[in-house]
């Protein structure tokens, strides 16, 4: 059985949905199902589309971490060996070169919530739960908890969030600067497809060497970022794209991106 599917939406077929489809165990990923999300965003990332949604197929919950069920009778050695695949699945998401958006409703908890954290950008229904109660089962989050919700909510409150393993709603989450936008349950795809449709319109290599210079970029030396932000810019210049923008505007048409 498909845990992960994924399709071509949008109006021109440039960006991809990647649903999450375990609904049983409110999309708790366990080995096979962290094995599929890997393969499809080794496949989504190699193609040609320009933006990704990362859905899930059931509204109560986006992704409510690993699986302990599975977990419950491991040897350290295969809890170990699993939780590198499962690094493998969320580095994935993060390394996708298009801007990934996590589109939550419902819980979105532990391993979930990581999942989440490692997309570029986040739209949540109102209903939306976020939480890494890790610390209440006798672990931390291994997935990106402890190093990314920093870099979104400011190291204090990521702090409080962490060593408390308290739930979040998604009105706290969003006055915490979590998320990109904040909307009702009906018309959260609508708000998270028109959101991908704007990134989808401009130029590919320009939005991916974006999102790239601002990964690289965050907290580096100003010195050196300055070097580095020119040689993303002069991998630009170098393009098609770059020409055809400059030939757009001054005809006055939208511009003809073809990703190369």
């Amino acid at each position: 059985m498909s845990h992960v599917e994924w399709k071509r939406i949008g109006a021109e077929g440039t960006i991809a949905e990647i649903v999450l489809n375990r609904p049983e165990a409110r999309n708790a990923f366990n080995t096979e199902m962290a094995k599929q999300l890997l393969e499809v965003c080794k496949t989504v990332g190699n193609s040609d589309v320009r933006a990704v949604l990362l859905t899930s197929s059931n509204s109560k919950a986006f992704c409510s971490g690993a699986d302990l069920k599975e977990r419950n009778n491991m040897t350290e050695t295969e809890w170990r060996d699993q939780h590198k695949l499962f690094e493998e699945m969320f580095y994935a998401i993060a390394d996708m070169p298009q801007p990934v958006i996590a589109v939550v409703d419902g819980y979105a908890l532990a391993g979930g919530f990581e999942l989440v954290l490692n997309c570029d950008m986040i739209v949540a229904a109102k209903t939306a739960t976020f939480g890494l109660p890790e610390v209440t089962r006798g672990i931390m989050p291994g997935g990106g908890g402890s190093r990314l919700l920093s870099k979104r909510i400011g190291v204090h409150r990521a702090k409080e969030w962490l060593c408390t393993g308290r739930f979040v709603s998604a009105e706290e989450a969003d006055r915490a600067g979590l998320l990109n936008r904040l909307t009702d349950s009906e018309n959260l795809k609508k708000e998270a497809l028109d959101l991908a449709e704007m990134i989808s319109r401009n130029a590919p290599l320009a939005v991916q060497a974006c999102k790239e210079a601002i990964d690289k970029l965050f907290g580096m030396d100003d010195k050196e970022a300055r070097v580095e932000e020119i040689v993303f810019y002069n991998r630009c210049v170098d393009t098609e794209d770059r020409l055809e923008g400059v030939r757009a505007f001054v005809e006055k048409r939208p511009p003809r991106f073809q990703g190369k």
